[in-house]
């Protein structure tokens, strides 16, 4: 770490404390050749997860996006906003600690499904019934009776 003071490449750490509820650590520094201190700040940095759109497109990864189609599956149900948030935060978490930083627009769309399941059957339904696209009355009752089966 640069001094700003004297432009000396080196300094000692005096004192390190979590701040931002953990996101940054502040550190107090003293540089080794004129002495004096100064603070410095570390964050975490995250890269942008891309996602490949069916279309073959690309576009950033949008936690708002899942958000409205999983309240859309899941309106007039007893599931909370908490309750989604927490999916929402697994499945992103699942996403970051992939090595790629790019992930098929299906992939996230079975997560979710996953997770609409362990929440609410009703909305893994109707999540799955857009999401795959059921062309008939068969393909449907396919799908509930998987649901049964388990």
């Amino acid at each position: 770490m640069k001094c700003p003071f004297c432009a000396y490449e080196e300094s000692k750490v005096i004192d390190s404390r979590p701040t931002d509820e953990g996101e940054r650590i502040r550190r107090r520094r003293e540089c080794l050749k004129c002495g004096k201190r100064f603070t410095t700040y570390e964050i975490i940095e995250s890269l942008p997860i891309i996602v490949i759109k069916k279309d073959k497109s690309r576009e950033v990864f949008d936690r708002q996006k899942l958000m409205t189609g999983m309240l859309r599956a899941c309106e007039k149900r007893p599931v909370s906003i908490e309750t989604l948030d927490r999916a929402i935060d697994d499945i992103e978490a699942l996403i970051q600690n992939s090595l790629d930083r790019e992930v098929k627009s299906d992939k996230i769309g079975e997560l979710v499904m996953e997770k609409l399941k362990e929440i609410d059957e009703v909305a893994y339904v109707r999540f799955a019934s857009v999401y795959r696209q059921f062309k008939d009355i068969n393909t449907f009752m396919s799908e509930l009776n998987k649901l049964l089966e388990n």
